[in-house]
């Protein structure tokens, strides 16, 4: 009998689950195949952005709030499993969170692998999906390490002489990276001034590297498009309910920009036709 349908996705932190890919997870979990979401950190250095829960109780407990979040998200979105890698958050560059011993940054190469070649082997998932080798966008360490260990990972998942002690050896099939689009981040700014509103598009985002010519696959969210937001609101600490970057159009206007999720098709062990608008196309 074939395997059954399997996507894994790497992300950092909790959120990054939700803004990422989100929609395109709960199309596909509608659709009867399995999804598991490996998060790399507890996400304990994020800012409180939300200020009607910047209290000294939240604060306290911060990385016990981010986990909780993290469940009710990913319920949201209908992963069937979340596995935590098991590293903290490394904070940004030259903060004192990111010369901690513990941090996902700074985590042995070879150990981090490891724990992502042993959950790759247990899942099978045909499927992984991380983050981009070209991140100048946005180079948090831990994105950055999320790419580092993911790449790697897909090949020596399958590698019998690679981690022998890890599991049988299990090859997934397709490697994509998720990516913002610039065309999905003009369509929204283009919209805030139709509609008379500010745009929280500055002039920043716009010059970040665009990376719309690498996009190989776009997911069509097809009813899916409001399962992003709802993910993001459980993550109370992290998202304000009030910011325009997220909310700040009409639902009914937002979910018909850009209504897909982008990806970049990294590796293929299989036969596939490009553009593609399936994850999983070659293999059914």
């Amino acid at each position: 009998m074939a395997e059954p349908l399997c996507l894994l996705a790497v992300h950092a932190h909790p959120d990054d689950e939700s803004s990422k890919g989100a929609g395109t997870v709960a199309r596909y979990q509608a659709q009867g195949i399995r999804s598991v979401l490996v998060c790399c950190t507890g996400g304990e250095e994020g800012d409180i952005l939300n200020p009607a829960l910047d209290l000294p109780a939240v604060r306290e407990r911060i990385a016990e709030v981010r986990l909780e979040e993290l469940e009710v998200a990913t319920k949201v979105i209908g992963y069937d499993d979340v596995v935590m890698l098991g590293y903290r958050d490394s904070g940004m560059p030259d903060s004192e969170a990111n010369a901690r011993p513990d941090a996902f940054a700074n985590a042995p190469m070879d150990e981090a692998l490891g724990r992502l070649v042993a959950i790759i082997r247990r899942e099978r998932p045909q499927v992984i999906v991380t983050y981009s080798d070209d991140q100048q966008g946005y180079p948090h360490p831990d994105h950055l390490m999320v790419h580092d260990i993911s790449v790697p990972a897909f090949g020596a998942a399958g590698d019998p002489a690679a981690f022998p002690e890890l599991g049988e050896p299990w090859q997934p099939s397709k490697l994509y990276y998720t990516v913002w689009s610039r065309a999905r981040m003009l369509a929204t700014h283009e919209k805030f001034n139709e509609l008379g509103l500010e745009s929280p598009f500055t002039d920043e985002w716009f010059a970040r590297p665009s990376q719309d010519d690498r996009i190989t696959t776009q997911v069509a969210l097809d009813g899916f498009e409001d399962v992003r937001m709802e993910a993001l609101l459980a993550h109370g600490t992290q998202v304000d309910p009030n910011s325009p970057f997220w909310f700040g159009l009409p639902r009914d206007v937002s979910r018909q920009i850009h209504p897909f999720d982008d990806y970049v098709l990294a590796e293929s062990r299989v036969p596939t036709d490009l553009p593609e608008d399936d994850l999983f196309a070659g293999l059914r």
